[in-house]
């Protein structure tokens, strides 16, 4: 080999080992930037997955089944319907026994945050995810002829629950969704909680299947008729 080839040799070496420093430079830089601004990046995450529509006058509130132990979604269900922005709360929960239900319980709870009982229309199913309790909600809707409702849920739910609501009910439905605080997921400090985390994480995932069901994946079967059951004081929709 020549001197000449020798050179350009050793140049092209030098010139890889630079290259391959420089990317790697490069690299440790990127991870203590994002590592540095994690705390933004996540607060940015968090607020940015919550929704909340401006609330108008509509036909009723619909308060989504599985509230948590301080009753954060019926307080805020309260809130909207002391606001005067609808007649009607409607108290959606599973069946947990023959003769009674989480729509039991939330009632109970929006009787103790003032809202009257002869105002609060209990839908009792058996839907095991929000898209089935879309689809039951959806039904109760068109028996009462609602054209216009306010879905109450979760703060970290809210983006989802829109999501679906907005494929399942008609396309002529106004549908507005209103976050309740949650005390187990805080939006600006999800991450320092290992149980905020998890919903957060869940919430992601949970949206993955919402948006392949709503692209007619949905295996589930389909649903029951509506039947108005008697109830004292106020009317029990069974789904």
């Amino acid at each position: 080999m020549t001197r000449r080839g020798s050179r350009k040799m050793h140049a092209a070496q030098y010139g890889g080992v630079l290259s391959s420093l420089l990317t790697f430079v490069a690299f440790v830089l990127v991870c203590c930037i994002l590592f540095l601004a994690r705390h933004p990046i996540f607060r940015f995450a968090g607020e940015s997955w919550i929704i909340e529509d401006k609330l108008e006058r509509a036909d009723a509130i619909m308060v989504l089944s599985d509230d948590n132990f301080y009753a954060d979604r019926a307080t805020r269900a309260a809130q909207v319907y002391r606001q005067g922005l609808a007649p009607l709360v409607v108290a959606s929960g599973r069946k947990l026994r023959p003769y009674a239900g989480i729509a039991e319980l939330m009632e109970h709870d929006l009787v103790e945050r003032g809202v009257p009982k002869d105002k609060i229309v209990r839908v009792v199913h058996e839907a095991d995810n929000t898209r089935m309790e879309a689809q039951a909600l959806a039904q109760v809707a068109l028996q009462h002829k609602w054209r216009s409702l306010i879905v109450v849920t979760s703060n970290y739910h809210t983006r989802r629950a829109r999501y679906i609501f907005e494929h399942v009910f008609p396309s002529q439905s106004i549908i507005r969704v209103t976050g309740a605080r949650d005390g187990d997921f805080d939006p600006g400090s999800w991450w320092e909680r290992r149980i905020s985390v998890k919903e957060f994480v869940r919430e992601l995932a949970a949206m993955v299947v919402a948006i392949w069901e709503a692209h007619g994946h949905d295996d589930a079967p389909a649903k029951s008729q509506v039947m108005v059951a008697p109830s004292v004081g106020n009317p029990q929709v069974m789904v």
